[in-house]
């Protein structure tokens, strides 16, 4: 079957790159038995209005999006949640980008009239987003394609399974919606609730980032910064799908930041299949859409930045500029940079365009630059041609650094790459070396020194067990807190009170507040890159330490927290005497402190002393000469004050 376009190009339509009405879109019918026609236009017609049908949006990344957090299941992966363990980072951040395809048709959809629903056998029409990284995400797709049809449902498939292989036999009969023709899915869909097989493959522009959204998660936003990539792996299908690179340039992306801003989102996450790669296609790179960016976020760290997945080759070049942005207390300290191999020699069959060497320099570097630094990578076990040796340095790798977090995938060819025609290793081999090093990497323990620290986090989702709400460290160190869902979207500082091998859990000690900085004990300085601060403040917050809590000692922090109360209550006092009256308190304190010191003159004690009393100011100053002013007035009272009193 042809593409609507080129169907259009064909006649004396509208001149290519014209959005047509539905009512002049070419159409080719479902192709069926005459047996089958009559039965199935009275299945699909409907006596409501076109915008009044329910529709079931399910979106499929990989099996090993599901995973387990120290026992509680969550439906991976989440927004705010984090999923760790054996599964496909490259599914991960693929799954990501299409959850934000999925809330724009979505949008779009609920925008017309349409409603949307979870329950499969209640709607009318289900739309299924597709990823192309793994073969199980695809069979996946073929299962829910075949109970569709076994329902009698239309069908609409979208994402990179049928933009990267249009001719599959499954998809035959159902309509198309291209990963850049989103901005059209309501037209698909209408026109195939009419009984037509739409498809919609050829790319256009970027589709516009101010289309209706529905979030899954309305405290997050997932923001696509750019499509496509500049590499050519060997392994990966989802370049077929989504092409070469194409970004939004700054200013659209620095007008949809501010637009979610208003709406009450608490977090932006960045996606692409490269972000390090983003820009170049039009003058510009990630750390000027960086900067641009976070110069819009809240002053008042109300709101994180995380940054998305980025291959080696092209932050190797910006990683001073990146870090200085990680160090702002308003990003995360969080990168995901995949590796695949710890041997050069598989990295070159893979055509991943860097060494071993490089991508140490990356995570060296990093870690050096920004405080409390975490990394997440991915490995790929059996990739054709690797050997044991092979395989032996990337276990040495991932020994090396003890990543906290590590995707690990067995290969799975891909029709249509260049790696599915290599030479493949035998599958149990492939099986043994993954279960080694999940072995290896399971036998880390990157949180056990946590416990009994003090730590911000900011709180923006539910576990699945419906106790727990999911929080993340500046680190994105995932932080388990039993409390009541009236702290989504806030930041809190907790006590982490044990940890497990994913995450870790904590009660919290204090709930931030918006509107005022805190903690000021726990003022960071190295949080802020120079360039981002003037007169001491960071350029994402009004005060340092106000985004950036970090637990390092706990008595500090009890004190700071403490400290912070007693402020709060002395500028809630209206009451001048008693104000007075605290003032005099804490001047005694300081007196006792400092009396001693000048006993003996000519000491080291009393020139700390005298540095203190100097550092005192004036109000300080006045009420000690108040009081020995006093002093001097009772005691030339006295004598009189007794003479009177004497008989005569």
């Amino acid at each position: 079957m042809e593409d609507i376009e080129d169907l259009l190009a064909a006649g004396a339509g509208a001149p290519a790159g014209f959005r047509l009405p539905v009512s002049t879109i070419g159409l080719n019918p479902w192709r069926k038995p005459k047996s089958e026609i009559e039965h199935h236009r009275v299945a699909v017609q409907s006596p409501k209005i076109p915008g009044t049908q329910t529709i079931y949006v399910k979106t499929f990344g990989c099996s090993h999006n599901q995973g387990k957090v120290v026992g509680i299941s969550l439906s991976a992966p989440c927004p705010g949640t984090r999923i760790l363990g054996d599964y496909s980072g490259s599914v991960y951040h693929c799954f990501v980008l299409l959850k934000s395809d999925s809330e724009y048709m979505a949008g779009q959809l609920s925008a017309y009239g349409y409603a949307l629903s979870d329950v499969p056998e209640d709607a009318d029409l289900w739309l299924i987003n597709t990823c192309t990284v793994k073969s199980p995400s695809q069979s996946a797709m073929d299962t829910i394609i075949s109970k569709g049809r076994a329902a009698k449902k239309p069908l609409v498939v979208a994402g990179c399974v049928p933009q990267g292989s249009r001719n599959l036999k499954e998809l035959e009969g159902v309509s198309i919606v291209g990963v850049q023709q989103i901005d059209r899915v309501v037209e698909v869909v209408e026109e195939t609730l009419k009984g037509h097989e739409v498809r919609l493959l050829n790319r256009k522009t970027l589709p516009a980032l101010d289309l209706p959204k529905v979030r899954k998660n309305k405290f997050v936003e997932i923001l696509p910064i750019n499509v496509g990539c500049l590499g050519a792996c060997t392994y990966c299908k989802t370049k077929h799908a989504r092409g070469h690179l194409g970004s939004y340039n700054v200013d659209s992306l620095v007008g949809r930041v501010r637009t979610v801003i208003h709406k009450g989102v608490k977090e932006i996450w960045l996606s692409s299949e490269d972000t390090g790669a983003y820009g170049r296609d039009i003058g510009v790179n990630l750390p000027i859409l960086l900067n641009a960016l976070v110069a819009e976020l809240p002053l008042n760290g109300s709101m994180m930045l995380r940054i998305g997945m980025t291959n080696p080759p092209y932050i190797l070049e910006h990683l001073k500029e990146i870090a200085d942005v990680l160090r702002r207390p308003c990003v995360y300290s969080f990168l995901h940079v995949p590796v695949q191999s710890g041997s050069d020699a598989v990295l070159s069959a893979m055509n991943r365009e860097y060494t071993v060497k490089e991508f140490r320099t990356v995570v060296d570097t990093l870690t050096e630059l920004v405080p409390g630094m975490q990394i997440a990578t991915d490995i790929i076990c059996g990739f054709p041609g690797e050997t044991d040796e092979d395989f032996a340095q990337t276990v040495e790798l991932i020994k090396d650094y003890k990543f906290a977090q590590v995707h690990i995938s067995q290969f799975y060819p891909r029709p249509g790459t260049p790696a599915a025609r290599m030479k493949k290793v035998p599958s149990a081999a492939v099986k043994k070396r993954s279960r080694e090093l999940t072995a290896v990497f399971e036998s880390f323990t990157p949180y056990d020194g946590m416990e009994g620290q003090l730590e911000r986090i900011w709180i923006t989702d539910v576990a699945a067990d419906g106790v727990h709400l999911v929080g993340h460290t500046k680190g994105y160190i995932q932080v388990l807190v039993a409390a009541p869902e009236s702290l989504l979207g806030t930041s809190a500082v907790v006590r982490i009170t044990s940890f497990g091998r994913w995450s870790v859990f904590g009660e919290v000690i204090e709930i931030l507040k918006e509107e005022g900085a805190v903690l000021a004990s726990h003022v960071d300085k190295e949080s802020c890159s120079p360039s981002a601060c003037v007169n001491d403040t960071c350029g994402c917050s009004k005060e340092a330490e106000s985004c950036n809590f970090r637990g390092e000692s706990n008595t500090d922090a009890d004190e700071a927290i403490l400290m912070k109360t007693s402020n709060q209550r002395e500028r809630r006092s209206s009451d001048m005497v008693g104000w007075l009256l605290r003032k005099r308190k804490v001047l005694g304190h300081k007196f006792t402190e400092i009396s001693a010191p000048f006993i003996s003159k000519g000491t080291k004690e009393q020139a700390q002393a005298r540095e203190k009393f100097s550092g005192w100011d004036y109000l300080d100053k006045a009420l000690l000469g108040v009081m020995f002013l006093s002093l001097i007035i009772i005691v030339l009272l006295v004598p009189f004050g007794l003479r009177n009193a004497l008989p005569i």
